[in-house]
């Protein structure tokens, strides 16, 4: 396995490639996506590669891509749409703002089914967050994967929101050098 990275437009001459991972780890349980989810996200790669701090980590097994991460900088204001109004709801107004606009966000990760306790999703976030301004770097992730949850907290991630277990909420991670993650709320 290699691990690439790449900024802006060069992501999408591999535009096939992330469909098939995205389907391949986002259709089955426990995300359900429908192929419906696997063309919105495609659709969105044109405008994502052009966000400021934009940037990509393909995994590679030969010549096939078995995983992928991007990311990008949060601007201000806080984006009010998909669910990031979850995320502003559960921080406040105040720390979306200082903790969140400005800081690294990681938008997707995914790796094919095969590739799972490999090392590579843990190797895809690291290339995307490492070099985050001042550390600062979030993610969200729904509830309901606890093996998501899981393995972003072995990844030395500090759950910021902490949405009801049985519901559908969106939960916000702070990076494992992100200055304001001492100051999220653990849960009781």
């Amino acid at each position: 396995m290699s691990i690439r990275i790449l900024k802006g437009a060069d992501l999408l001459t591999h535009t096939a490639a992330l469909r098939s991972v995205y389907v391949d780890a986002f259709c089955a349980p426990p995300w359900n996506e429908d192929e419906e989810k696997a063309v919105e996200f495609v659709g969105r790669l044109p405008v994502n590669v052009g966000r400021p701090g934009f940037t990509a980590a393909l995994a590679f097994s030969g010549q096939e891509v078995t995983g992928f991460a991007t990311a990008w900088t949060t601007l201000g204001p806080f984006p009010t749409d998909r669910c990031y109004p979850q995320a502003a709801a559960g921080l406040g107004p105040a720390r979306t703002e200082s903790w969140l606009c400005g800081a690294r966000e990681i938008d997707e990760l995914a790796v094919r089914p095969d590739a799972r306790g490999t090392g590579m999703a843990a190797g895809l976030l690291d290339a995307v967050s490492d070099d985050a301004p001042e550390g600062r770097s979030w993610l969200l992730t729904s509830v309901q994967s606890t093996r998501a949850m899981s393995f972003y907290r072995r990844q030395g991630w500090t759950q910021a929101t902490h949405p009801s277990p049985d519901g559908k909420g969106i939960v916000v991670f702070l990076g494992p050098r992100h200055p304001a993650r001492a100051l999220a709320v653990q849960p009781l």
